[in-house]
């Protein structure tokens, strides 16, 4: 009898151990997977320096604070306005399939809860960013975070929801029709591209911009496109981030994303080069880095579930996109500053698609592509209408556009009282002193 209660006690203890050691591994598995996440929030964070840059060193001189400024400025409304609003929107619970109703500026969730949040700010960031420097040199600062604010509160959010929503309950319409956007192309990406395009429509092109005489456009270089490249690298840096955090594991699917991450933007480049050789045109740096930053937006959809060789094809043909859309915009007379509507809007409608069409193990499947041509179409309905009334409203009741006079003088000093080149501005800050 002894024997069978020792026997008995070994097997509850064994039992025990076993399941105590389970929970150990989940709790660990569960530590790292936090780890990469935060890590990867940080690097998505650091693409905002990145887009700065870039921004900034395409507008000329006397506009690098201004550009900074919005920047800078649409992270931090655009933190405070998805953590009250937009996250509960995105991602609370959602019966409807169109927005959640829940965890609206949540401040009782888990470890897990805040940080998800935290990596989704990032992501909310990012898309205001893209319409700053569409919209660059012309527009008036306040109305410009007035803008940032609402797309962060309704325009990114609402649609988030269709497509990655009910994280907290419930689901999106397009998820459950089997929309594939793993990171972002058209919900992040597209959705940021839609509103610069309603917002450069409202503002019009730069003084100076296009001819009176017969509508040919004229080059308004950037000021600095050392930077510019620099700009390009974080940015390429940062969306190992973006990508790769967005298996919110740290398992071995990050191999397969990051790879892809890296050979669709070395193919954006190349793209970019060969169809400008091909089309007898120069090869611009600016030219370059947009099309590795295309490139990356066009992966941002598929990296998940393509193989290498089909992420190749997706970056090469994003990085012709970005070029080819430039110019197509530049003919309608669109004045795009850095080109963010074909780089991160057509690319990102491309890459969406390319995600359904190469889709490992069911290539070319015509159902897959049909809800994925359905989720950009709902895009560019939603956000781009939507932002056209807000940017039009807002240059109604406040204005949107600065004046010919600031525009001319420079937004730097005309919206902000300071210069980033004071030595080329001696007479924007002898004004500044006398009149203190």
């Amino acid at each position: 009898m002894k024997f069978m209660i020792s026997i008995g006690l070994l097997l509850v203890g064994s039992c025990v151990w076993a399941d105590t050691e389970h929970a150990g591994e989940r709790l660990l598995r569960l530590d790292l997977d936090m780890v990469w996440v935060a890590i990867a929030a940080i690097l998505v964070f650091f693409m905002q320096a990145g887009f700065a840059l870039l921004e900034s060193g395409s507008s000329r001189a006397k506009n690098a604070v201004n550009v900074m400024m919005k920047n800078y400025m649409d992270v931090c409304v655009g933190t405070l306005v998805f953590w009250l609003v937009g996250y509960g929107l995105m991602f609370g619970v959602n019966t409807s399939g169109w927005f959640g109703m829940s965890h609206f500026a949540m401040h009782d969730g888990a470890g897990w809860d805040y940080l998800f949040l935290l990596f989704q700010t990032m992501f909310a960031a990012t898309a205001i960013t893209i319409c700053s420097g569409a919209m660059a040199e012309r527009t008036k600062y306040d109305a410009y975070l007035i803008a940032a604010c609402v797309i962060t509160a309704i325009i990114y959010p609402v649609f988030g929801s269709w497509a990655w929503g009910g994280i907290h309950g419930g689901s999106g319409w397009l998820a459950d029709l089997g929309f594939i956007d793993f990171a972002g192309s058209t919900v992040v990406h597209s959705i940021g591209a839609w509103c610069a395009l309603a917002g450069i429509i409202v503002l019009g092109p730069r003084t100076g911009r296009f001819s009176k005489l017969d509508g040919r456009p004229r080059t308004i270089p950037g000021h600095n496109l050392t930077v510019v490249a620099l700009g390009g690298f974080i940015l390429w840096l940062g969306w190992f981030g973006f990508n790769g955090g967005s298996t919110l594991a740290a398992n071995a699917d990050i191999g397969i994303v990051l790879l892809n991450t890296q050979l669709a933007a070395a193919a954006g480049a190349v793209g970019a080069l060969l169809f400008s050789r091909l089309t007898g045109r120069p090869v611009l740096l600016t030219s370059t880095i947009n099309g590795s930053i295309a490139g990356l937006v066009g992966i941002t959809a598929g990296c998940a579930v393509m193989a290498p060789s089909f992420a190749l094809v997706t970056g090469l043909i994003a990085g012709v996109i970005s070029v080819y859309g430039a110019l197509w915009l530049e003919r309608r007379g669109l004045d795009d500053v850095v080109s963010a509507v074909p780089v991160h809007g057509f690319a990102g409608a491309w890459g969406t698609i390319a995600a359904g069409l190469f889709m490992k193990d069911d290539l070319w499947n015509g159902s897959q592509v049909l809800v994925q041509s359905v989720g950009v179409l709902a895009a560019f309905l939603w956000a781009f209408p939507v932002a056209l009334l807000v940017f039009m409203a807002i240059d109604r009741t406040f204005g949107l556009r600065a004046s010919t006079q600031h525009e001319q003088q420079g937004l730097d000093f005309t919206e902000h009282d300071e210069v980033g080149y004071p030595e080329f501005h001696q007479h924007a800050t002898y004004h500044r002193e006398t009149n203190v």
